[in-house]
């Protein structure tokens, strides 16, 4: 997660909203990403977004079985979708995002029983680290 952290503060430095993740396979960081979606221009380019296209291109697969994927903010609709669709077995996410969601605050799409993969996930870990990043650079935003 502290790794997440410091892709978080990237996304801060870039003005971007300071979400971080990476993705690790047998205990070796694999691929990185934080948010670009102002610099892109691109609603996708969620940090959770950018590591899963890093690491399937790293691996060579569309299918990323063998990972935990750590992010800084519970993920959304789109990227809890993306988790389930890369096939990722463990989700580990710092704070939970009481507006947005989607692995156990709005929805919980990564454990629904109705799809055919369900991933493993465990949220609040280092919470008190990564939610205040999130909330000072909304504070300074209003």
């Amino acid at each position: 997660m502290k790794a997440a952290l410091r892709e978080a503060q990237k996304a801060l430095d870039l003005n971007e909203v300071p979400i971080g993740c990476v993705i690790v396979r047998e205990e070796k960081v694999i691929a990185k990403g934080h948010n670009l979606t102002e610099q892109l221009k691109d609603a996708t380019a969620h940090a959770e977004m950018m590591a899963i296209t890093a690491a399937s291109a790293a691996l060579e697969s569309r299918y990323l079985t063998d990972v935990t994927l750590y992010v800084t903010i519970e993920p959304c609709a789109m990227c809890a979708g993306a988790i389930v669709l890369a096939r990722i077995p463990r989700l580990v996410f710092g704070a939970y995002d009481i507006k947005a969601g989607a692995c156990g605050t709005l929805f919980n799409i990564t454990e629904d029983s109705r799809l055919n993969h369900q991933v493993h996930t465990i949220g609040g870990v280092l919470d008190r680290e990564c939610a205040p990043l999130v909330q000072e650079y909304f504070r300074g935003k209003r």
